[in-house]
């Protein structure tokens, strides 16, 4: 299996068979490249890596997002996180280590922001 493969089932599992094509194609939409390597580095070689599990790995990526202030990113990980197994407790108290490290205003952001995803995902279904 290549690394675009393992990388492809991964983004299928943690983001949704309905959902995974259209994702892609958002990354491709500009640079089909930038697609390919997302796919084949984050999914295929790091998400697929094993010794954390995926809530582990989520958590980490929404800490590291948050902090950086990385939106896109951040609202498709809080997605993943909640397919991944995380709690909407689980992501408040890791939120809490963002507010330590980056700031609170870090913290304010991504609860602005996981407000959204909870009500989107509440309103489908």
């Amino acid at each position: 299996m290549t690394d675009y493969e393992r990388g492809y089932a991964q983004f299928r599992q943690m983001v949704g068979e309905e959902r995974v094509d259209a994702l892609l194609a958002r990354f491709a939409a500009v640079c089909p490249d930038f697609e390919t390597e997302v796919v084949s580095v984050v999914g295929g070689r790091v998400w697929a890596r094993p010794g954390l599990d995926l809530k582990t790995r989520s958590l980490c990526s929404i800490c590291t997002l948050a902090g950086l202030g990385r939106v896109n990113a951040l609202r498709l990980n809080f997605q993943m996180a909640l397919n991944n197994g995380a709690t909407p407790e689980e992501i408040f108290e890791a939120l809490f280590q963002v507010a330590v490290y980056a700031g609170y205003p870090a913290m304010w952001d991504a609860l602005v922001m996981l407000e959204e995803v909870l009500r989107e995902t509440t309103a489908d279904g």
